[in-house]
């Protein structure tokens, strides 16, 4: 990603409160003992991020493609048994600063993805959010993250083996003007999900290390090591269309933010 990095501060909001809205989020919140189809969607609150229900189910991480990165290999099974929850959209501007996270966004619009968070403070809206809400919400696997950005997909791109008409579901260097532009604008996978090709670049909750040899098969972060670079996926209005392939990896620091990143979340059903 040859765009020059900017440092963003931890929010110095305070104040979050015990009780945060909950009261107001039990309204959103599905009843107790409610099943979670997949391919629905629901809202905890008024002010959180709206998210799609992941089927169960297996699929084939990395990339197979001889001209791939070594990277990307090798490709390997990887085996959700249960279903999980993930953003429709990239966390907006709205929901970011209804976490009472300060918004230090490069192209500022209330429904345009936050830009510039680190990793750490994304983590900061994840423990908020998960505050409010009473449930587990945390940045997605890289396993996560491609199983729901494929869809049931195998080739190189969700439009097949090359970029054709990617422009349907990306916000990348040929089409975005060089900026963010507002979530939900492109077409939807067939998972549900919006931008999770180009707009921003997204965290992920794993340490970066350059193959897949030992990654978890069942859909886990790579595990934790001190100060490890963390993955990015999915590209962003900057890159190429390279970069906009399920299997594409990049990485940085977690105490660095960047005017291409943003995230969006998953959460632990039920």
């Amino acid at each position: 990603m040859a765009v020059s990095t900017v440092v963003k501060r931890l929010s110095l909001a305070v104040g979050l409160g015990i009780a945060f809205g909950i009261a107001a989020s039990s309204l959103y919140a599905q009843a107790p003992g409610t099943s979670f189809k997949a391919g629905t969607s629901f809202k905890d609150c008024p002010d959180c991020p709206e998210m799609i229900v992941v089927p169960a189910g297996s699929f084939m991480m990395g990339s197979a493609n001889p001209s791939a990165p070594q990277l990307e290999k090798p490709q390997h099974r990887v085996t959700f048994a249960q279903p999980f929850a993930i953003g429709k959209y990239e966390v907006t501007q709205a929901e970011w600063t209804a976490m009472k996270m300060e918004n230090l966004s490069g192209y500022v619009a209330p429904q345009r993805p936050v830009d510039g968070p680190t990793w750490e403070e994304a983590q900061e809206f994840v423990r908020r959010l998960s505050m409010q809400t009473g449930k587990h919400y945390r940045l997605p696997s890289e396993a996560e993250w491609e199983y729901a950005a494929r869809a049931g997909t195998t080739s190189d791109y969700i439009t097949g083996s090359m970029p054709i008409e990617i422009d349907r579901y990306a916000w990348f260097s040929l089409n975005s003007g060089k900026q963010t532009q507002l979530v939900g604008r492109k077409q939807a996978n067939a998972f549900g999900l919006h931008d999770v090709f180009g707009n921003v670049y997204e965290w992920m909750q794993d340490c970066y290390i350059d193959h897949h040899k030992g990654a978890p098969e069942d859909g886990r972060a790579v595990p934790e090591t001190a100060g490890c670079p963390r993955v990015v996926k999915g590209g962003s209005y900057f890159s190429g269309v390279g970069n906009l392939r399920p299997s594409d990896r990049g990485r940085f620091r977690p105490d660095r933010g960047d005017v291409t990143l943003g995230f969006r979340v998953a959460r632990t059903l039920p």
